[in-house]
C-alpha cells in the first residue's frame, strides 16, 4: 500500500461519516454515535497527516505553501469541532455547524487529492512513500486508540 492509498481510505471514512452526520436530527444517540466517530477519525488522521506527510514535504521549497495551508484547514476544522462539542444536539445551530465542518471536510479532501498527492507524488522518492506511510498507519492507529 503507498501512501496515497491509505491516506485515500481515511478520506473516504471522513466524506461517509460527515454525510451520515449531516442528516441525523436533534438529541439522538445516533448523532451523538456518529459524531464521536467523526471526531475521532479527523483528529487521528490530521495528527498523523501532519506528522508524516506535511512536515516532511515542508522539506522542500515546493512543499511549503501547500502543507501550511492544509495545516490551517485542520486547525479550522479543529475550531468548528469545539464549536460543536459546545453546542446541544437539539440546537439548529448544531447541523449549520456540522454542515459547515463537512463541507470544510469535503473541500479539504478533494484538495489533498487533487493538488497534493501530485506534488507529494514528484517530490518524494519511491522509498519514502513506503516509509511514510508505515509511520502514518501506526501514528494514525494509535490515534483512533487516544481520541
Amino acid at each position: 500500500m503507498n501512501s496515497f492509498t491509505a491516506l485515500r481510505e481515511s478520506h473516504d471514512i471522513q466524506r461517509e461519516l460527515c454525510a451520515k452526520v449531516t442528516n441525523t436530527q436533534g438529541e439522538s444517540s445516533e448523532r451523538d454515535s456518529l459524531f464521536q466517530q467523526l471526531v475521532r477519525e479527523l483528529k487521528a488522521h490530521a495528527r498523523a497527516e501532519e506528522r508524516f506527510f506535511y512536515l516532511p514535504l515542508m522539506e522542500y521549497d515546493q512543499g511549503v505553501d501547500l502543507s501550511r495551508h492544509a495545516i490551517a484547514e485542520h486547525h479550522e476544522m479543529d475550531e468548528l469541532i469545539e464549536q460543536l462539542q459546545a453546542t446541544e444536539y437539539s440546537s439548529p445551530t448544531w447541523l449549520v455547524y456540522a454542515k459547515q465542518l463537512s463541507d470544510l471536510v469535503v473541500h479539504h479532501l478533494q484538495e489533498e487529492e487533487h493538488r497534493f498527492f501530485q506534488m507529494a507524488g514528484k517530490l518524494l522518492s519511491a522509498e519514502e512513500k513506503v516509509q511514510l506511510v508505515k509511520g502514518y498507519n501506526q501514528d494514525y492507529q494509535n490515534g483512533l486508540q487516544e481520541f
